[in-house]
């Protein structure tokens, strides 16, 4: 993990087209903005998890046998 230093209305850039910029910093807490493409999803971290957990859970409900069934009938 690189870790940084940056104050109040500093960025870090990745990849040429994303840019992290410190919007605010007030206590603890740190209000960050994210320019990106539209095409690059952004997250918060306990939100990923959830969809990982969620897409997890629906592809070991189903039931390969019954899609292979939909396919190979004529």
């Amino acid at each position: 993990m690189l870790a940084l230093s940056r104050k109040k209305d500093e960025a870090v850039i990745i990849n040429d087209d994303i840019e992290i910029t410190i919007i605010e910093i007030k206590g603890d807490q740190v209000k960050i903005g994210i320019s990106a493409p539209k095409s690059v999803p952004i997250y918060r971290k306990e939100v990923y998890m959830q969809i990982q957990n969620a897409n997890k859970e629906a592809a070991q409900s189903v039931d390969i046998k019954n899609i292979k069934e939909l396919f190979t009938k004529k």
